[in-house]
This record gives C-alpha cells, structure tokens and sequence, in this order.
C-alpha cells in the first residue's frame, strides 16, 4: 500500500456551536479534503457527518452542498468513500449512495488493510452500560418508525430532528478528559471483543475526544478520531503506521 488511509468522524454538519458556526466547519472540513484529496487511497467517515439528517422520498435537509460536492471527487477519482452512520445521522438511506458514490456502513466492520486488521464504527451502543440510548436505537431503526416518521411534513420532521439532537447533545454531559480505561465504554468493548477476535486497531468516533490507547494485549490499539467542533483531528494510516494527527 503505497498512499495512506485516512479516517475522520463527527463532523456535525449543522450545528452551530460556541467554536463556531456550521458553515465555517464545512469550510474547514472542506480544506482539509482538498489536501489530501491528491494522495488518499480511501477515505472513512465514521459517523456523524450531519448533526441531524433524515431522507425522505424526495426531500433531504437543505445545506452541505459544498462539502457532498467535494466528496464526490474522491469516487470521480475512483478513492472508495465509506460513510457509517452515526447516532446523529442514522436515518441515512441510499442518497448519498447514488448521488456521490458512497458506501454506507450501518454496523461496525472488520477490514484488512495494508495486512493488518482494523475494527471501524461510530461506537455509539458498543460496551457497557447507556442502556437507554440502546433502547432508542432500537426504536429509531425500526422499519414502521421510519415510515412513520416519513408521513410528517418535512419542515416538522427536520425541525423535530434539531431539537431530538440537541438534547441528545445536552444529555450526554461527556467530560473532555480521558476518563480511564476502567470507565471509558468503548475501551472496554475493545478489551472484550480483543479476547476472541484477531484485531491490530479499533478506530471510533462518537466519543469527541481524540484517543490514542494501548490496550492490554499490545500492540493493539483503541484509537478516537476526536471530532471537528472542538478538535479537528483524524487519523492516517500509511505504510503500516497509524497516526492521530490535527488539522490547523
């Protein structure tokens, strides 16, 4: 594997936040895509590119055009685009699929790349507890909740989509310190699913928090996009070594 594999997460597309406005993300999303647009051999996108998102038939909240346009160039290109829902966007259908090329990943993956095995998702739902959000997620996949869901007037159904995010924002009160193996979920997950599976590296979103963790059976390792509302990090991998790195 000659160019390197990038991994991005939870870039919220809009919202609106104290470090600034959804508009000003996406041009710095933007940015960064085209420097590395030239070299990427794949590019992942693990959950949560909108901050709310639901298709309808024939309507798609408005917005992001710039930024779908530029990732559209990756599959002009022939750059694979893998896009996983998060839990923000989990009622992403097939528009972007036929309309910029993407694959869409609704359920974690385990992928080999470069000859060595890498565990990709959103991580929402995975590891102990957040028994209620479970519960949720069940409920919002379901196939008779979508469809009912998609009776409601767009302008009421995306309006219900921001203020439903906002308090799944607000009620998740996450602390912007690593809290510790012992009680952090998804290292725990990896410590778990790592005694039965073969996996070099657990790449997550979700959590907010830049991550680079070794977990106990070395050298594998649990490593967290971070996000681009506070952050702007993502991860390559190239020639066989994973980085976290920040974009400025």
């Amino acid at each position: 594997m000659t160019k390197p594999i990038y991994f991005a997460s939870d870039f919220h597309l809009g919202l609106d936040s104290a470090s600034g406005t959804s508009r000003q993300r996406e041009d710095r999303i933007i940015r960064w895509l085209d420097s590395i647009l030239e070299d990427a051999a794949e590019l992942y996108i693990l959950g949560d590119l909108f901050d709310y998102w639901f298709e309808y038939k024939k309507v798609v909240p408005k917005g992001f055009v710039r930024v779908l346009a530029k990732l559209s160039q990756f599959t002009e290109r022939d750059i694979p685009l893998h896009i996983f829902t998060g839990n923000h966007d989990m009622w992403m259908f097939d528009y972007l699929e036929n309309e910029i090329g993407a694959n869409i990943y609704r359920e974690p993956i385990l992928r080999e790349l470069g000859g060595q095995k890498f565990f990709l998702g959103h991580g929402d739902g995975l590891g102990p507890g957040d028994h209620g959000y479970k519960f949720i997620k069940k409920v919002f996949r379901s196939k008779i909740n979508q469809w009912l869901f998609a009776r409601l007037h767009p302008n009421f159904g995306i309006g219900l989509m921001q203020r439903m995010s906002k308090t799944s924002r607000d009620s998740q009160d996450e602390q912007n310190l690593f809290l510790g193996a012992e009680k952090e979920w998804l290292v725990q997950f990896c410590e778990k699913h790592l005694k039965s599976n073969a996996v070099d590296y657990y790449i997550f979103g979700h959590r907010h928090l830049p991550i680079d963790h070794e977990l106990s059976e070395a050298p594998a390792r649990y490593i967290n996009c971070g996000d681009w509302i506070n952050h702007n990090t993502y991860v390559i991998y190239h020639q066989g070594k994973v980085e976290l790195k920040k974009f400025s």
